[in-house]
Parts: structure tokens; sequence; C-alpha cells
């Protein structure tokens, strides 16, 4: 089995001397300067970009933040042409990695003619979220994931094999049944840090797979949060030199995949007897299963399809499911809200690769503007 160092040699990253770094991060950064990282997403869909810029003032909201370009032809957004690409602030978070008043900015994507690049599904969340806000919905994403070595082989994995069946992963302790769990701690304090509702972590079925989980977050921030998330995990994976995906099945065989479970709740299910809000809300995703198929991966439900077989804690893609307790559903009751006939739903189809403006945008129009 790989040791951790033989894995660590690989990244060029993990060969460079952190402590120099730390010398020069220990520097008094003068008080009129600010470094915001301006975050998007490209124009894969699923991937996040970022890229830093001095202010000589501390934003205290996000409308003092500049208006900013780059060059989407280098994003898949753009031809090279006509290339500047514009980044529209519009969640302001700390820098965990700069600290200080140093700050994280997440950013909508426009074109040169400023209408939204493909990419850019806040824009008709937002709307959705806008019209449901009496609702006050709310969302938790239980975001999975999957570690890798530069190889693109699960971090710890046998070099010519496979670890031992599923079974004592989940949850686990143990060197021999987690992998790189300073990764995880690491991005736990990182979200906590910068200001993201992350609620919990766990390690997953298959080794060297980990789960966390932001919300309950209401409306559009449920998008914001867990982007900002996924960026800063990737950004601490990077320190290590491991390499995070997250391919919802990135293992083929009786291995889980990587889903990003997203529970819903409005007002009216979290109250007495909310349960027949809940079923309500059901029989309405019973009747747009295709639809939210197609919003729950960033390829219309090709990556999916790889995931949702039946099998492996997974409902299948053909057919729309419900059940108490049941996570081989499409949506799952928890056994608690079932029993105080209030709470929330899980619908367990989207991936791990979804974007959440695209899941929770679905399931707000189908559940609460019956469109």
């Amino acid at each position: 089995m790989y040791s951790v160092m033989s894995l660590l040699a690989e990244s060029p990253n993990a060969k460079i001397n952190k402590t120099v770094l730390d010398r020069f991060l220990t520097l008094p950064q003068p008080e009129d300067r600010v470094l915001v990282e301006y975050i998007w997403i490209d124009g894969t869909g699923e991937n996040v970009r970022s890229k830093t810029r001095t202010l000589d003032f501390v934003p205290q909201n996000i409308s003092e933040l500049p208006i900013w370009n780059y060059d989407g032809s280098s994003t898949y957004q753009s031809e090279g042409k006509n290339s500047d690409t514009y980044l529209y602030p519009v969640a302001m978070y700390r820098d965990p990695f700069r600290r200080g008043n140093n700050k994280l900015v997440l950013c909508e994507t426009y074109k040169y003619n400023k209408k939204p690049t493909e990419t850019n599904h806040r824009v008709t969340c937002m709307e959705a979220m806008k019209k449901a806000a009496d609702l006050k919905p709310w969302f938790g994403i239980e975001q999975e994931y999957t570690l890798l070595d530069m190889e693109g082989r699960p971090f710890g994995w046998p070099k010519n094999g496979f670890p031992g069946p599923q079974g004592p992963y989940y949850c686990g302790v143990g060197a021999n049944k987690v992998y790189a769990r300073d990764i995880i701690e690491c991005h736990y304090r990182s979200c906590l840090y910068a200001g993201i509702t992350i609620s919990g972590i766990n390690a997953e079925a298959m080794p060297s797979q980990w789960e966390f989980q932001v919300g309950p977050c209401e409306g559009i921030s449920m998008g914001d949060e867990l982007w900002v998330a996924r960026y800063l995990l990737h950004r601490v994976a990077e320190e290590f030199g491991i390499v995070v995906t997250l391919d919802p099945k990135p293992m083929e065989g009786n291995w889980n995949g990587a889903g990003a479970h997203c529970n819903f709740s409005t007002a009216p299910m979290r109250e007495e007897n909310g349960i027949v809000e809940i079923e309500e809300a059901i029989d309405k995703l019973s009747k747009h299963h295709m639809r939210h198929i197609q919003a729950y991966d960033p390829h219309g439900g090709k990556d999916n399809e790889r995931r949702l077989t039946g099998r492996n804690e997974t409902s299948s893609i053909h057919d729309f499911s419900a059940g108490v307790a049941n996570r081989g559903a499409s949506i799952r009751i928890p056994r608690g809200c079932a029993e105080e006939k209030k709470g929330y739903l899980e619908d367990r189809r989207p991936a791990s690769n979804c974007d959440p403006y695209q899941v929770t945008e679905a399931i707000i129009r189908t559940c609460c503007l019956n469109e």
C-alpha cells in the first residue's frame, strides 16, 4: 500500500518547504491594503477559478466591491478575439488563508454584452428564490467527494490492487480505515473561519471518500455557501498535494458513488402537521422526475447515469420513489420527521458535481411555484 510520504512526493506542491511561506505570511500587511480573492465558476460548470485584487479600503458590504474582468477564453467562456468576461461580486467571506481584513468574494460571470454566461445559473435561481421568499425555504446539502493522488487513484489505495470491501470505512476510525483526515479537519476550520454554515463532516462508505454538510441555509445562500466551501476544499487539498474530485462515480464496481443529497423544507413543513406539506411536495416531485434528473448534474443526467443504478444506496435514474428512512429511494423522509409529522425531505438524486443553484431552483419551481 502507498505510504503517505511516497504519495505526497508525487505532487510538486508537496515538495515545497511550507516553513518558508510562513516567514513571508507573517510580514505585517499595510493597514490600507486589503487582498480580495475573486472566485467564480468556469465554463465547465463544475470547477472554480480565482484571482486576487488589492484594494485600498476594507470592504464592509458587497456593494462596495468593484466589478472586475478576466480572460474568458482561458476558462471555456469566450473566444480569444472577444475574451473580456465580467465578475460581479455577490457574496463576501473572511479569508482563512491570508486572514486579517482580507476577503474571499464569490462572483457571478457575465459576457461582453453583460448577459449571464452559460454557467451562471445563479441569476435564474435568484429569481425563483425571490418569488418563494414568503415560504422561507431552507436547504442543506451533503457534499460527498473523493481524494485522489496525482495519478488519479483514490488516495491511500494499493497501487496495483484494491482495499478490502466496503463496511469498515463509513464514519471509520483508525489508520487502516481512514485516509487524509488532516485535510478534512483543515477544511472544517477554514469553513468555520470564513463564515460558511458548515454543519458536519464524516468519512464515507468508500475509503478516501468523505462528506461535509452545509446548511441549513435560506434561499440563494445555499448555492453561494456550497460553492465557496468547494473552493476552500480544493484550496486546502492543494496545500497537501492531494486532488479533490466531485466525480459521481470515481471507481467502477461495487463501490459507493458520490452525491450531493439536498435536504429541503419550507416554513409550513416545519410547523405542526407539516408532514402534509412534505407529502404534497413529494407528489409534485414525482411528476417532474426527468426534469430534476436533467438539472442534478452538469451534463443533463449523463454523470448520474453511472451513479443512480439502484445499487450502493441509490435509486434508479429511470424511476421515482420515496420512503421513510429509505436510502435506496429518490426521496427519503427521515424517520424522526415521520414520527414528529413535520420537518424536511431529502432529495438523494443530485450528483456530487451538481450546481447547487440548479438543484435548489428546480426544487423551488416544482414544490413552491408549481411551474
